[in-house]
């Protein structure tokens, strides 16, 4: 587990470019982040700002062109393909907009799945366990299609949490929600940060969202733009979103 003193993420001068020459993009530049355990961080801005490029860089799923991430202690740059793989399935966690879970298997197999990938029988009672603590108790058989899209997401959570990971990354976890389904997801990730001391980083568009969150930062053109604590408000989140927006026009 992640030490006190030790971030669960860290990424230092991180940069990001696709594509060489006059067609080169570059959707991080030289960003300096850390997530600390048991923090919950929404990280928002424009389109095209650089959030799912961070998001992604950070969770180990993309490369980085320079800079450095370092998750739960483990410099990830130099790390092989198997052992990226390794570290990800035993350390990070992820839940996706689209559910992305596996329509033929039950909501027990689905949460099952992560610790069989990484060869890890689940503790007897732990996948019902986890499925409870996302109110999902009694649904353990049911497939994605017989679970609601709230449900279907909770399943997400708890597959995400079963193996307790050092980071929780979520990417618009609930821009396919309605808006009850959606509060309903934040409390379970709000809980997750003060019952479990989970670390969680979480791409929003929505300033509700990310009002449930500890901070906000702010992207534009693939730099932090500006950081607020979460209690700050949503009102007041939304109007440096619509600063960020006018920056990079303005550029």
């Amino acid at each position: 587990m992640t030490d006190h003193g030790t971030p669960a993420v860290e990424l230092r001068a991180a940069t990001r470019t696709y594509g060489t020459g006059e067609r080169a993009v570059t959707a991080l530049d030289r960003v300096d982040a850390r997530f600390e355990p048991g923090t919950f961080t929404a990280v928002m801005g424009p389109s095209g700002s650089g959030k799912s490029t961070l998001l992604h860089c950070a969770a180990g799923l993309d490369r980085l062109s320079g800079g450095e991430v370092v998750i739960d202690g483990v410099p990830v740059g130099n790390l092989s393909e198997r052992a990226l793989t390794r570290l990800r399935r035993s350390r990070v966690g992820f839940v996706f907009q689209a559910f992305n879970l596996v329509p033929a298997l039950t909501a027990a197999q689905n949460v099952a799945l992560p610790l069989r990938l990484a060869g890890r029988r689940p503790e007897p009672g732990a996948v019902t366990a986890m499925l409870a603590e996302v109110g999902l108790a009694g649904r353990e058989r049911h497939r994605p299609s017989e679970l609601s899209g709230g449900q279907q997401q909770r399943v997400a959570i708890a597959r995400a949490l079963v193996s307790r990971p050092a980071v929780l990354f979520a990417d618009e976890p609930t821009g396919a929600l309605d808006a009850a389904s959606g509060a309903a997801v934040l409390r379970l990730l709000r809980a997750a940060v003060d019952h479990h001391r989970q670390t969680i980083v979480m791409v929003t568009h929505d300033p509700l969202a990310a009002a449930t969150a500890d901070r906000v930062l702010f992207l534009a053109d693939g730099r932090v733009f500006d950081e607020l604590p979460g209690g700050a408000g949503a009102e007041r989140i939304a109007l440096r979103i619509a600063h960020a927006q006018h920056t990079v026009v303005a550029r």
